[in-house]
């Protein structure tokens, strides 16, 4: 797939059903378990208005009308400090290996800095090895415990990355 007629952009209202078509999608291919896990939040069925708060932001990769993935900045829920959670980062095959995850984690790496966090935190599945190598590549080392409680119990592979 070229990279013409891609963009990466906010969330719309109109992008919601896609989005969370998409996650659900991407964690049924890797096994993931349905509970401890995103794909039981309730919040993938209204992700414009979950991250419509301050200092939480969701990015969509939109292909020619077709959202192909997505991932967020948001306040690291129950964690007292200024650190945020990179979210729900997601990608339909048609769009890994493309660059399209270095370019997103660009985007929200640059978002958390605009908001003022002082770090970056993830979790993740140690099966999800492309994802755990782009995290490393760009400067997010593991972590021996979760920070904060975000209810993902099934992810155990912590991240983080000082901003």
């Amino acid at each position: 797939m070229s990279n013409n007629n891609i963009v990466i952009r906010e969330i719309q209202p109109e992008d919601d059903q896609q989005i969370a078509k998409v996650i659900r999608e991407v964690l049924i291919e890797f096994g993931v378990p349905k509970v401890g896990t995103a794909y039981e939040d309730k919040a993938l069925d209204c992700m414009t208005k979950t991250y419509d708060t301050p200092k939480s932001k969701y990015f969509v990769i939109d292909h020619n009308g077709k959202i192909i993935g997505g991932a967020g900045i948001s306040q690291l829920d129950n964690y007292e400090g200024n650190v945020c959670e990179l979210q729900k980062m997601y990608f339909l095959p048609e769009a890994r290996g493309t660059g399209l995850g270095a370019k997103m984690m660009a985007v929200c790496l640059e978002q958390a800095k605009q908001f003022g966090f002082e770090h970056c935190y993830l979790e993740t599945l140690p099966y999800m090895k492309a994802a755990t190598k782009l995290y490393a590549r760009v400067g997010f080392q593991s972590l021996d415990k979760p920070m904060g409680y975000t209810g993902h119990y099934s992810c155990n592979v912590w991240m983080i990355k000082k901003l």
